[in-house]
Protein backbone atom coordinates (compact mmCIF):
# COMPACT_ATOMS: atom_id res chain seq x y z
CA UNK A 1 0.00 0.00 0.00
CA UNK A 2 1.59 3.30 -1.09
CA UNK A 3 1.68 6.49 0.99
CA UNK A 4 -1.06 8.26 -1.00
CA UNK A 5 -3.44 5.38 -0.41
CA UNK A 6 -2.67 5.45 3.32
CA UNK A 7 -3.37 9.19 3.49
CA UNK A 8 -6.68 8.75 1.66
CA UNK A 9 -7.76 5.98 4.04
CA UNK A 10 -6.88 8.16 7.04
CA UNK A 11 -8.92 11.04 5.59
CA UNK A 12 -11.90 8.74 5.07
CA UNK A 13 -11.57 7.45 8.62
CA UNK A 14 -11.47 11.04 9.94
CA UNK A 15 -14.61 12.05 8.05
CA UNK A 16 -16.36 8.90 9.25
CA UNK A 17 -15.55 9.76 12.87
CA UNK A 18 -17.00 13.26 12.47
CA UNK A 19 -20.35 11.80 11.45
CA UNK A 20 -20.79 11.04 15.15
CA UNK A 21 -19.02 13.92 16.86
CA UNK A 22 -19.82 12.99 20.51
CA UNK A 23 -18.48 9.49 19.96
CA UNK A 24 -15.41 10.87 18.18
CA UNK A 25 -14.63 13.20 21.09
CA UNK A 26 -15.02 10.30 23.54
CA UNK A 27 -12.59 8.23 21.44
CA UNK A 28 -9.81 10.84 21.28
CA UNK A 29 -7.89 9.17 24.10
CA UNK A 30 -7.80 5.91 22.17
CA UNK A 31 -7.30 6.74 18.49
CA UNK A 32 -3.76 6.41 17.04
CA UNK A 33 -1.58 9.53 16.67
CA UNK A 34 -1.56 9.09 12.89
CA UNK A 35 -5.25 9.89 12.76
CA UNK A 36 -5.03 13.22 14.63
CA UNK A 37 -3.79 15.38 11.74
CA UNK A 38 -6.37 14.24 9.13
CA UNK A 39 -9.08 14.40 11.82
CA UNK A 40 -8.04 17.95 12.73
CA UNK A 41 -8.07 19.04 9.08
CA UNK A 42 -11.53 17.60 8.53
CA UNK A 43 -12.86 19.16 11.75
CA UNK A 44 -11.36 22.57 10.90
CA UNK A 45 -12.66 22.62 7.33
CA UNK A 46 -16.08 21.47 8.53
CA UNK A 47 -16.31 24.02 11.34
CA UNK A 48 -16.66 21.42 14.11
CA UNK A 49 -15.82 23.81 16.97
CA UNK A 50 -16.56 21.40 19.84
CA UNK A 51 -14.35 18.78 18.23
CA UNK A 52 -11.53 21.29 17.67
CA UNK A 53 -11.59 22.37 21.32
CA UNK A 54 -11.45 18.75 22.45
CA UNK A 55 -8.59 17.94 20.06
CA UNK A 56 -6.47 20.85 21.27
CA UNK A 57 -6.85 19.55 24.83
CA UNK A 58 -5.38 16.13 23.98
CA UNK A 59 -3.13 17.02 21.02
CA UNK A 60 -0.28 14.47 21.01
CA UNK A 61 2.30 16.64 19.20
CA UNK A 62 4.32 19.61 20.45
CA UNK A 63 2.85 22.04 17.93
CA UNK A 64 -0.34 22.63 15.97
CA UNK A 65 -0.57 24.97 12.97
CA UNK A 66 -3.56 26.10 10.92
CA UNK A 67 -1.18 26.50 7.98
CA UNK A 68 -3.03 26.55 4.66
CA UNK A 69 -6.41 25.48 6.05
CA UNK A 70 -9.39 27.74 5.42
CA UNK A 71 -12.76 28.08 7.08
CA UNK A 72 -15.89 30.07 6.34
CA UNK A 73 -15.24 33.78 6.87
CA UNK A 74 -18.25 34.25 9.15
CA UNK A 75 -17.04 31.36 11.35
CA UNK A 76 -13.39 32.43 11.45
CA UNK A 77 -13.28 34.00 14.92
CA UNK A 78 -15.61 31.35 16.37
CA UNK A 79 -13.22 28.64 15.17
CA UNK A 80 -10.15 30.39 16.60
CA UNK A 81 -11.86 30.96 19.95
CA UNK A 82 -12.81 27.28 20.18
CA UNK A 83 -9.19 26.24 19.67
CA UNK A 84 -7.85 28.82 22.12
CA UNK A 85 -10.43 27.71 24.67
CA UNK A 86 -9.04 24.19 24.38
CA UNK A 87 -5.60 25.23 25.63
CA UNK A 88 -4.79 23.79 29.02
CA UNK A 89 -1.74 23.93 31.24
CA UNK A 90 0.42 20.82 31.10
CA UNK A 91 2.42 19.47 34.04
CA UNK A 92 6.11 20.23 33.78
CA UNK A 93 8.38 17.48 32.43
CA UNK A 94 5.56 15.69 30.64
CA UNK A 95 7.80 13.19 28.87
CA UNK A 96 5.30 10.37 28.54
CA UNK A 97 5.02 8.94 25.03
CA UNK A 98 1.24 9.21 25.35
CA UNK A 99 -1.00 12.05 26.47
CA UNK A 100 -1.22 15.76 25.63
CA UNK A 101 1.97 17.48 24.48
CA UNK A 102 0.82 20.73 22.86
CA UNK A 103 3.21 23.61 23.59
CA UNK A 104 2.69 25.85 20.54
CA UNK A 105 -0.69 26.67 19.00
CA UNK A 106 -0.25 28.59 15.75
CA UNK A 107 -3.43 30.25 14.44
CA UNK A 108 -1.77 32.13 11.57
CA UNK A 109 -2.50 31.43 7.92
CA UNK A 110 0.65 30.20 6.19
CA UNK A 111 0.55 28.33 2.88
CA UNK A 112 4.03 26.86 3.46
CA UNK A 113 3.36 25.54 6.97
CA UNK A 114 2.39 21.95 7.76
CA UNK A 115 -0.09 21.06 10.52
CA UNK A 116 2.74 19.70 12.67
CA UNK A 117 6.50 20.15 12.39
CA UNK A 118 8.77 17.18 11.79
CA UNK A 119 10.02 15.85 15.09
CA UNK A 120 13.80 16.04 15.27
CA UNK A 121 13.90 13.95 18.41
CA UNK A 122 12.24 13.47 21.77
CA UNK A 123 14.57 16.07 23.31
CA UNK A 124 13.53 18.83 20.89
CA UNK A 125 10.86 20.77 22.80
CA UNK A 126 9.92 23.48 20.29
CA UNK A 127 8.91 23.77 16.65
CA UNK A 128 10.47 25.67 13.78
CA UNK A 129 7.96 28.52 14.22
CA UNK A 130 8.59 29.16 17.90
CA UNK A 131 9.07 32.78 18.97
CA UNK A 132 12.75 33.75 18.87
CA UNK A 133 12.70 37.12 20.60
CA UNK A 134 10.54 37.21 23.71
CA UNK A 135 12.01 36.11 27.04
CA UNK A 136 8.60 34.52 27.75
CA UNK A 137 8.71 32.23 24.70
CA UNK A 138 8.95 28.46 24.85
CA UNK A 139 12.34 28.64 23.14
CA UNK A 140 13.92 31.15 25.54
CA UNK A 141 12.54 29.46 28.66
CA UNK A 142 13.76 26.06 27.49
CA UNK A 143 17.21 27.51 26.78
CA UNK A 144 17.33 28.98 30.30
CA UNK A 145 16.27 25.65 31.82
CA UNK A 146 18.96 23.81 29.87
CA UNK A 147 21.59 26.22 31.19
CA UNK A 148 20.37 25.59 34.74
CA UNK A 149 20.49 21.82 34.22
CA UNK A 150 23.96 21.99 32.65
CA UNK A 151 25.23 23.58 35.90
CA UNK A 152 23.85 20.71 37.93
CA UNK A 153 21.08 22.71 39.57
CA UNK A 154 18.15 20.80 38.10
CA UNK A 155 18.23 17.83 40.47
CA UNK A 156 19.55 19.50 43.57
CA UNK A 157 16.22 20.65 44.86
CA UNK A 158 17.64 24.12 45.51
CA UNK A 159 15.72 25.59 42.58
CA UNK A 160 11.97 25.04 42.50
CA UNK A 161 10.68 23.62 39.22
CA UNK A 162 7.72 25.25 37.48
CA UNK A 163 4.58 23.20 38.03
CA UNK A 164 3.40 23.95 34.52
CA UNK A 165 4.91 23.94 31.05
CA UNK A 166 5.05 27.26 29.23
CA UNK A 167 2.77 27.41 26.22
CA UNK A 168 2.82 29.69 23.19
CA UNK A 169 -0.08 31.11 21.19
CA UNK A 170 0.79 32.52 17.77
CA UNK A 171 -1.85 34.76 16.21
CA UNK A 172 -1.97 37.63 13.71
CA UNK A 173 -3.96 40.58 15.01
CA UNK A 174 -5.88 43.31 13.21
CA UNK A 175 -6.86 46.20 15.45
CA UNK A 176 -9.95 47.74 13.91
CA UNK A 177 -13.24 48.97 15.29
CA UNK A 178 -15.54 46.13 14.24
CA UNK A 179 -17.58 44.60 17.05
CA UNK A 180 -16.53 41.01 16.30
CA UNK A 181 -12.85 41.92 16.31
CA UNK A 182 -13.25 43.69 19.65
CA UNK A 183 -14.98 40.61 21.08
CA UNK A 184 -12.18 38.34 19.88
CA UNK A 185 -9.48 40.60 21.34
CA UNK A 186 -11.32 40.70 24.67
CA UNK A 187 -11.51 36.90 24.69
CA UNK A 188 -7.82 36.67 23.79
CA UNK A 189 -6.75 38.99 26.59
CA UNK A 190 -8.85 37.17 29.17
CA UNK A 191 -7.32 33.83 28.15
CA UNK A 192 -3.78 35.17 28.53
CA UNK A 193 -4.59 36.76 31.91
CA UNK A 194 -6.22 33.53 33.06
CA UNK A 195 -2.96 31.71 32.28
CA UNK A 196 -0.64 34.51 33.35
CA UNK A 197 2.98 33.41 33.35
CA UNK A 198 2.37 30.14 31.51
CA UNK A 199 0.90 31.35 28.18
CA UNK A 200 2.95 33.56 25.88
CA UNK A 201 0.91 35.48 23.27
CA UNK A 202 3.11 35.96 20.21
CA UNK A 203 1.86 38.32 17.48
CA UNK A 204 4.06 38.41 14.36
CA UNK A 205 1.73 40.41 12.07
CA UNK A 206 -0.03 43.47 13.55
CA UNK A 207 -2.37 45.79 11.65
CA UNK A 208 -3.55 48.96 13.40
CA UNK A 209 -6.32 51.25 12.21
CA UNK A 210 -6.09 54.39 14.37
CA UNK A 211 -3.54 53.89 17.16
CA UNK A 212 -5.44 56.17 19.53
CA UNK A 213 -8.37 53.74 19.65
CA UNK A 214 -6.27 50.74 20.71
CA UNK A 215 -3.78 51.96 23.30
CA UNK A 216 -4.82 49.45 25.97
CA UNK A 217 -4.31 46.36 23.79
CA UNK A 218 -0.98 47.77 22.55
CA UNK A 219 0.21 47.95 26.16
CA UNK A 220 -0.88 44.35 26.61
CA UNK A 221 0.98 42.91 23.58
CA UNK A 222 4.64 41.91 23.55
CA UNK A 223 5.57 44.09 20.57
CA UNK A 224 9.10 42.71 20.43
CA UNK A 225 7.68 39.63 18.65
CA UNK A 226 6.31 41.55 15.66
CA UNK A 227 7.79 41.00 12.20
CA UNK A 228 5.17 42.86 10.14
CA UNK A 229 3.57 46.12 11.26
CA UNK A 230 0.95 48.10 9.37
CA UNK A 231 -0.39 51.40 10.70
CA UNK A 232 -3.13 53.44 9.07
CA UNK A 233 -4.43 56.80 10.22
CA UNK A 234 -2.18 57.93 13.07
CA UNK A 235 -0.13 60.99 13.81
CA UNK A 236 3.64 60.88 13.62
CA UNK A 237 3.99 61.29 17.36
CA UNK A 238 2.04 58.06 17.94
CA UNK A 239 4.18 56.22 15.38
CA UNK A 240 7.41 57.46 16.97
CA UNK A 241 6.19 56.29 20.39
CA UNK A 242 5.46 52.79 19.06
CA UNK A 243 8.45 52.07 16.82
CA UNK A 244 11.10 51.67 19.57
CA UNK A 245 9.09 48.68 20.85
CA UNK A 246 9.17 46.82 17.49
CA UNK A 247 12.89 46.70 16.80
CA UNK A 248 12.80 43.27 15.08
CA UNK A 249 10.57 44.40 12.21
CA UNK A 250 11.02 42.88 8.77
CA UNK A 251 8.23 44.95 7.23
CA UNK A 252 6.79 48.40 8.05
CA UNK A 253 3.74 49.92 6.34
CA UNK A 254 2.56 53.44 7.17
CA UNK A 255 -0.39 55.16 5.54
CA UNK A 256 -2.20 58.44 6.10
CA UNK A 257 0.32 59.78 8.61
CA UNK A 258 0.03 63.58 8.58
CA UNK A 259 2.84 65.84 9.77
CA UNK A 260 3.57 69.49 9.22
CA UNK A 261 7.31 69.87 8.79
CA UNK A 262 10.39 67.78 8.00
CA UNK A 263 12.45 70.12 10.17
CA UNK A 264 10.45 69.51 13.31
CA UNK A 265 11.65 67.25 16.11
CA UNK A 266 9.11 64.49 15.46
CA UNK A 267 10.25 63.84 11.90
CA UNK A 268 13.86 63.66 13.10
CA UNK A 269 12.71 61.24 15.82
CA UNK A 270 10.94 59.17 13.15
CA UNK A 271 14.17 58.92 11.16
CA UNK A 272 16.07 57.85 14.27
CA UNK A 273 13.49 55.11 14.86
CA UNK A 274 13.87 53.87 11.27
CA UNK A 275 17.61 53.76 11.78
CA UNK A 276 17.17 51.23 14.61
CA UNK A 277 15.24 48.76 12.41
CA UNK A 278 18.28 46.76 11.33
CA UNK A 279 16.24 43.79 10.03
CA UNK A 280 13.95 45.87 7.82
CA UNK A 281 13.38 44.32 4.40
CA UNK A 282 10.13 46.03 3.34
CA UNK A 283 9.12 49.68 3.71
CA UNK A 284 5.81 51.11 2.52
CA UNK A 285 4.92 54.79 2.94
CA UNK A 286 1.69 55.91 1.29
CA UNK A 287 0.08 59.36 1.46
CA UNK A 288 3.32 60.37 3.18
CA UNK A 289 4.54 63.60 1.61
CA UNK A 290 8.25 63.19 0.81
CA UNK A 291 8.86 65.86 -1.81
CA UNK A 292 12.65 66.37 -2.07
CA UNK A 293 13.07 64.50 1.22
CA UNK A 294 13.48 60.86 0.19
CA UNK A 295 17.25 61.08 0.71
CA UNK A 296 16.67 61.43 4.47
CA UNK A 297 14.74 58.17 4.58
CA UNK A 298 17.18 56.25 2.37
CA UNK A 299 20.08 57.42 4.51
CA UNK A 300 18.74 55.58 7.59
CA UNK A 301 17.07 52.41 6.27
CA UNK A 302 19.18 49.28 5.70
CA UNK A 303 21.05 49.15 2.37
CA UNK A 304 19.71 45.60 1.80
CA UNK A 305 16.09 46.82 1.64
CA UNK A 306 14.24 44.63 -0.87
CA UNK A 307 10.76 46.20 -1.05
CA UNK A 308 9.95 49.89 -1.34
CA UNK A 309 6.38 51.16 -1.78
CA UNK A 310 6.04 54.94 -2.16
CA UNK A 311 2.59 55.62 -3.72
CA UNK A 312 1.01 59.04 -3.24
CA UNK A 313 4.23 60.47 -1.73
CA UNK A 314 4.47 63.54 -4.00
CA UNK A 315 7.91 62.45 -5.17
CA UNK A 316 9.95 64.73 -7.42
CA UNK A 317 12.46 63.88 -10.12
CA UNK A 318 15.13 64.77 -7.54
CA UNK A 319 13.82 62.02 -5.28
CA UNK A 320 14.05 59.51 -8.15
CA UNK A 321 17.61 60.66 -8.82
CA UNK A 322 18.51 60.09 -5.18
CA UNK A 323 16.91 56.65 -5.26
CA UNK A 324 18.85 55.69 -8.40
CA UNK A 325 22.09 56.64 -6.64
CA UNK A 326 21.29 54.93 -3.35
CA UNK A 327 22.77 51.71 -1.99
CA UNK A 328 19.24 50.25 -1.87
CA UNK A 329 18.83 50.50 -5.67
CA UNK A 330 20.95 47.43 -6.39
CA UNK A 331 18.96 45.26 -3.94
CA UNK A 332 15.34 46.18 -4.70
CA UNK A 333 13.03 43.35 -5.74
CA UNK A 334 9.74 45.22 -5.39
CA UNK A 335 9.25 48.90 -6.24
CA UNK A 336 6.11 51.02 -6.40
CA UNK A 337 6.23 54.68 -7.43
CA UNK A 338 2.58 54.86 -8.45
CA UNK A 339 0.59 58.10 -8.24
CA UNK A 340 3.67 60.32 -8.28
CA UNK A 341 4.23 62.84 -11.07
CA UNK A 342 7.90 61.90 -11.42
CA UNK A 343 7.99 62.44 -15.20
CA UNK A 344 6.68 66.00 -15.25
CA UNK A 345 10.15 67.41 -15.97
CA UNK A 346 12.59 64.69 -17.10
CA UNK A 347 12.60 60.89 -17.47
CA UNK A 348 16.36 60.26 -17.24
CA UNK A 349 16.47 59.72 -13.44
CA UNK A 350 13.93 56.90 -13.72
CA UNK A 351 15.78 55.47 -16.71
CA UNK A 352 18.95 55.36 -14.62
CA UNK A 353 17.01 53.76 -11.77
CA UNK A 354 15.77 50.99 -14.08
CA UNK A 355 19.34 50.29 -15.13
CA UNK A 356 20.43 50.02 -11.48
CA UNK A 357 17.61 47.63 -10.46
CA UNK A 358 17.68 45.54 -13.65
CA UNK A 359 19.47 42.57 -12.06
CA UNK A 360 17.15 42.26 -9.05
CA UNK A 361 13.75 43.86 -9.78
CA UNK A 362 10.82 41.41 -9.85
CA UNK A 363 7.78 43.64 -9.30
CA UNK A 364 7.31 47.19 -10.62
CA UNK A 365 4.31 49.51 -10.24
CA UNK A 366 4.21 52.86 -12.03
CA UNK A 367 0.48 53.50 -12.24
CA UNK A 368 -0.85 57.00 -12.83
CA UNK A 369 2.56 58.62 -13.30
CA UNK A 370 1.63 60.54 -16.48
CA UNK A 371 3.84 58.36 -18.66
CA UNK A 372 3.40 59.49 -22.27
CA UNK A 373 4.36 57.81 -25.55
CA UNK A 374 7.59 59.81 -25.68
CA UNK A 375 8.59 58.80 -22.15
CA UNK A 376 7.62 55.15 -22.58
CA UNK A 377 9.54 54.79 -25.83
CA UNK A 378 12.64 56.21 -24.11
CA UNK A 379 12.27 53.77 -21.20
CA UNK A 380 11.76 50.63 -23.32
CA UNK A 381 15.46 49.68 -23.68
CA UNK A 382 16.09 49.90 -19.93
CA UNK A 383 12.83 48.14 -19.11
CA UNK A 384 13.61 45.27 -21.49
CA UNK A 385 16.85 44.62 -19.56
CA UNK A 386 14.98 43.89 -16.31
CA UNK A 387 15.35 40.17 -16.87
CA UNK A 388 14.00 39.10 -13.48
CA UNK A 389 10.78 41.07 -13.78
CA UNK A 390 7.67 39.01 -13.01
CA UNK A 391 4.96 41.64 -12.49
CA UNK A 392 4.59 45.02 -14.21
CA UNK A 393 1.75 47.46 -13.61
CA UNK A 394 1.51 50.78 -15.44
CA UNK A 395 -2.23 51.50 -15.51
CA UNK A 396 -3.78 54.95 -15.97
CA UNK A 397 -1.05 56.47 -18.12
CA UNK A 398 -1.88 58.34 -21.37
CA UNK A 399 -0.38 56.11 -24.05
CA UNK A 400 -1.53 55.13 -27.54
CA UNK A 401 -2.10 51.75 -29.12
CA UNK A 402 1.12 51.80 -31.24
CA UNK A 403 3.24 52.32 -28.12
CA UNK A 404 1.32 49.59 -26.27
CA UNK A 405 2.13 47.15 -29.08
CA UNK A 406 5.76 48.23 -29.06
CA UNK A 407 5.90 47.64 -25.31
CA UNK A 408 4.51 44.14 -25.70
CA UNK A 409 7.13 43.32 -28.35
CA UNK A 410 9.90 44.53 -26.04
CA UNK A 411 8.60 42.59 -23.04
CA UNK A 412 7.78 39.18 -24.54
CA UNK A 413 11.48 38.13 -24.47
CA UNK A 414 11.42 38.54 -20.66
CA UNK A 415 10.60 34.92 -19.88
CA UNK A 416 10.05 35.46 -16.16
CA UNK A 417 7.47 38.20 -16.76
CA UNK A 418 4.00 36.68 -16.34
CA UNK A 419 1.60 39.48 -15.34
CA UNK A 420 1.20 42.90 -16.93
CA UNK A 421 -1.45 45.46 -16.01
CA UNK A 422 -1.51 47.92 -18.88
CA UNK A 423 -2.95 51.38 -19.52
CA UNK A 424 -6.11 51.56 -21.58
CA UNK A 425 -5.06 53.36 -24.78
CA UNK A 426 -6.34 56.91 -25.04
CA UNK A 427 -8.41 56.18 -28.18
CA UNK A 428 -10.73 54.00 -26.04
CA UNK A 429 -11.98 57.09 -24.18
CA UNK A 430 -14.06 59.99 -25.33
CA UNK A 431 -12.29 61.90 -22.57
CA UNK A 432 -9.13 60.20 -21.32
CA UNK A 433 -9.21 58.42 -17.96
CA UNK A 434 -12.85 59.20 -17.24
CA UNK A 435 -14.32 55.75 -16.80
CA UNK A 436 -17.82 56.83 -17.82
CA UNK A 437 -16.48 57.72 -21.27
CA UNK A 438 -14.71 54.37 -21.84
CA UNK A 439 -15.80 52.53 -24.99
CA UNK A 440 -15.95 48.87 -23.94
CA UNK A 441 -16.06 47.65 -27.54
CA UNK A 442 -12.80 49.42 -28.37
CA UNK A 443 -11.23 48.01 -25.19
CA UNK A 444 -12.30 44.49 -26.19
CA UNK A 445 -10.63 44.98 -29.57
CA UNK A 446 -7.42 46.11 -27.84
CA UNK A 447 -7.45 43.03 -25.62
CA UNK A 448 -8.00 40.75 -28.62
CA UNK A 449 -5.07 42.30 -30.51
CA UNK A 450 -2.76 41.89 -27.53
CA UNK A 451 -3.76 38.26 -27.03
CA UNK A 452 -3.14 37.58 -30.72
CA UNK A 453 0.33 39.13 -30.45
CA UNK A 454 1.10 37.08 -27.33
CA UNK A 455 0.06 33.89 -29.10
CA UNK A 456 2.22 34.80 -32.11
CA UNK A 457 5.18 35.36 -29.78
CA UNK A 458 4.50 31.98 -28.09
CA UNK A 459 3.86 33.72 -24.78
CA UNK A 460 0.45 32.33 -23.90
CA UNK A 461 1.84 32.04 -20.37
CA UNK A 462 1.73 35.85 -20.06
CA UNK A 463 -1.38 37.58 -18.75
CA UNK A 464 -2.07 41.12 -19.97
CA UNK A 465 -5.00 42.81 -18.32
CA UNK A 466 -6.18 46.30 -17.54
CA UNK A 467 -7.43 48.18 -14.52
CA UNK A 468 -10.10 50.29 -16.14
CA UNK A 469 -11.78 51.50 -12.92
Amino acid sequence: MDQNTTVTLLELAAKSLLNNEPAAIHALDEIPRELFVPLFKAAFMGGHKTMLKAMVRVWPFRCLHIGSLNTRREAYYDTLEAMIDGLQNLPAQNSSSWGPKLRILDLRSDLDCETVCSEIGTAFPFCFHSCMYSQHSVLKIEEAQQIVRSHGIGNSGSEPQSAQETMELLVDISLNSTLRTQQFLSFLCSKVQENFGSLHLCCRDLQIDRISAHKSILQFLDLGCIDYLEIDQANLNEVVTLLPRVIHLDSLTLGNIPFKSYKRRKFRSFLLCLQQLHNLQELSLSFFCLTDQLHKVLRVVPPQLETLYLPFCSLSHRDVTVLSQSSQATHLRVLSLSNNQIFSEVYEPFQTLLEKVSSTLQHLEINNCMITDFILSALLPALSHCTHLRVLSFAHNPITMPLLKSLLQHLTPLMMLKYVTYSVPVHCYEEWNFHDTLDQQKLAEVQAQLEEMLHGAQRDDMTWDTCSE
